[in-house]
């Protein structure tokens, strides 16, 4: 049947496609692909009222939901350039990169876990490009937003859609970099759109899946193999706000949820948690994750939870989330062990010049064309991630099994993986630096039982103070979102530095392997 270009045409297409099957429901809500096809039309139309014109950003900041989709959809639509934030995010977070990404209109919680997004925006954070901020789950507000697009007809909304080009900017995803700066990466709708059907398609995700999506929506993952390919594929959207180990049991069991993602530590509290056993976990067939470091024993406890299909990938957000996939076909070694092979149009190399390896090991590049183009007003990082034959240098250590299977092995950027999120050290000895008890900090990622890693944090105290955890942990909480906070502080008269003078961060991650063992 073809599809669609852009994802200004996806609601479109997808009515077109599936028509009166389920596409979506929340919370007792239920939307066909026509149904769904018009609330896009309208929130479309609604930000075209608004004064939004091609190739301006509108935010999301807010929860998984089928306003958070629709709203999406419909910023593509109306040819708009789709900024999602980190709900984790503390406002001087959310505003750095809406003023960087210079939104129009912004989307976003009134009342999320008992924050006002809106509101801590308005304290002090300076967005001049802002115009119209909507409290996306305020029903009242929402509805008066969505009637504002009734001063658009139909008809132009389409022609808006039909002017968005395959190489148009369709969203900008900002992921911190090794110097702790959020760096925005432009993705383009022809490369979303074909990334999220080669993956679909090598998943085995298909029409009358019911896929639970616990991945973030604002995240390239929850977002791009999440309600985009649903869309595509013609399987139903199930989203989740805050993941719950029991709710999701109760979820998968109650909404017959065939599809469930997510990182380790998503599966390993299902596994773990004391309800499961009380559950009909039968209908769920797929399950997917990925991570460097996944045991043998977590693929096959998967499938223990009915999920005989499991794949494993590896992407990052500077190829809109889409490098590598284990298909489900593999054994449970393989599936934990490497990251499967390249997906269609996708090639892995393997780079020994740019350190100290082991052998057959070194920073893993990748070409293809689902890799971004470059970096928001920053060329400089452009030309570093980038070289000249189009090859991204991912910051990856890895090596290429005799199959061509990829297996990540370290990273050479400074970076731990908290629950699936991304911590940059940088980032957060930046703000922990300025509290005047420290003089000195280092952080490094450790292994976590349940999370993956977590970070810990080398501290050198100022004259006459002392290292406050309790402090720097409130400190903490107060500027960076929560999983980036370190779990433990620990105080040291000086930090190690290696030849070249910089922080020796090899010898610290060892003896915060030592001090702080993996645990729950």
């Amino acid at each position: 049947m073809g599809g669609p270009h852009t994802l200004a045409h996806l609601a479109d297409w997808a009515a077109d496609a599936h028509g009166d099957a389920e596409a979506l429901t929340f919370r007792g809500t239920s939307w066909t692909f026509h149904t769904l096809r018009d609330q896009v039309d309208k929130a479309a139309r609604a930000l075209m009222a608004q004064g939004l014109r091609p190739g301006e950003s509108v935010g999301i900041w807010a929860s998984n939901s089928d306003r958070w989709a629709i709203a999406a959809l419909g910023a593509h639509a109306a040819g708009g350039v789709l900024v999602p934030v980190n709900t984790r995010y503390r406002a001087a977070e959310a505003a750095d990169i809406l003023r960087r990404a210079r939104a129009r209109v912004l989307l976003t919680e009134h009342d999320f876990l008992g924050r006002d997004y809106r509101a801590e925006l308005a304290h002090g954070h300076q967005l001049p490009a802002l115009e119209r901020v909507v409290a996306l789950h305020d029903d009242g507000e929402w509805a008066t937003f969505l009637a504002s697009g009734d001063a658009i007809a139909t008809h132009q909304r389409h022609q808006r859609s039909a002017a968005v080009a395959p190489d148009a900017p369709s969203d900008l995803l900002f992921t911190s970099g090794t110097t702790g700066r959020p760096k925005g990466v432009i993705g383009e709708h022809g490369q979303v759109v074909r990334a999220s059907r080669d993956w679909a398609r090598t998943v085995t995700l298909q029409s009358g899946d019911r896929y639970l999506l616990v991945n973030p929506f604002f995240h390239t993952f929850g977002y791009k193999a999440g309600f985009v390919a649903c869309l595509l594929t013609g399987a139903t959207v199930l989203p989740e706000p805050v993941f719950d180990a029991a709710r999701i049991l109760q979820r998968i069991e109650r909404d017959r949820v065939t599809v469930l993602t997510g990182a380790p530590t998503v599966f390993l509290s299902l596994l773990n948690h004391p309800q499961r056993p009380a559950h009909d976990l039968s209908t769920l067939r797929m399950a997917g994750t990925g991570a460097s470091n996944i045991p043998t024993s977590l693929i096959e406890q998967i499938r223990t939870l009915g999920a005989h299909t499991v794949f494993t990938a590896y992407g990052l957000t500077e190829t809109n989330g889409f490098a590598t996939i284990c298909p489900p076909t593999e054994d449970a070694h393989t599936l934990a062990h490497t990251a499967g092979p390249p997906m269609p149009g996708t090639e892995i190399r393997i780079d020994t010049s740019a350190g100290h390896f082991a052998d057959g090991e070194g920073e893993v590049l990748i070409r293809g064309y689902q890799v971004m183009r470059g970096y928001l007003d920053d060329p400089d990082a452009t030309a570093t991630a980038l070289d000249t034959d189009g090859w991204l240098h991912t910051g990856d250590v890895g090596r290429l099994d005799e199959r061509g299977f990829l297996i990540i092995t370290d990273r050479l950027k400074d970076m731990f993986l908290v629950g699936g999120f991304n911590a940059y050290p940088a980032e957060i000895e930046q703000a922990l630096r300025a509290h005047p008890a420290i003089t000195d900090i280092a952080v490094v990622g450790t292994p976590h039982e349940r999370l993956g890693e977590v970070g810990i944090a080398y501290c050198v105290a100022a004259d006459d103070t002392r290292i406050d955890a309790a402090e720097l942990t409130g400190w903490a909480r107060q500027r960076l979102a929560n999983f980036k906070g370190p779990r433990a502080f620990v105080p040291v008269d000086t930090l190690p530095h290696n030849a070249a003078g910089k922080v020796d961060k090899v010898t610290l991650r060892a003896r915060a392997r030592e001090e702080h063992p993996s645990r729950a």
